[in-house]
């Protein structure tokens, strides 16, 4: 099994991964909207052969078979106000 991956023009650190090349047809016209035109990024194998940055492999596939795509977000940005409080709290 194979996937490809395409890159947002409108989210950074946002991918979608689909079964087929340029085939979206599974993808809500909505998310689609959302996302943006999608960039080609790369095509890669599910064999485990390859390691996921961001994505668990055994979720992806399951994504892939019962929706027919996958989305990654981008991690949440740190806060640096809670980071602020811990540290204080470590000082004290």
């Amino acid at each position: 099994m194979f996937c490809v991956i395409y890159r947002s023009s409108k989210r950074d650190q946002t991918y979608l991964y689909v079964e087929k090349k340029d085939d979206f047809s599974r993808v809500p016209p909505e998310l689609l909207q959302g996302f943006g035109k999608p960039h080609y990024a790369m095509m890669i194998p599910l064999d485990g052969s390859k390691k996921l940055a961001s994505a668990e492999l055994d979720k992806l596939k399951e994504a892939l078979v019962e929706q027919g795509y996958y989305l990654q977000l981008p991690p949440p940005p740190e806060s640096l106000l809670k980071m602020h409080f811990e540290l204080s709290k470590k000082a004290n």
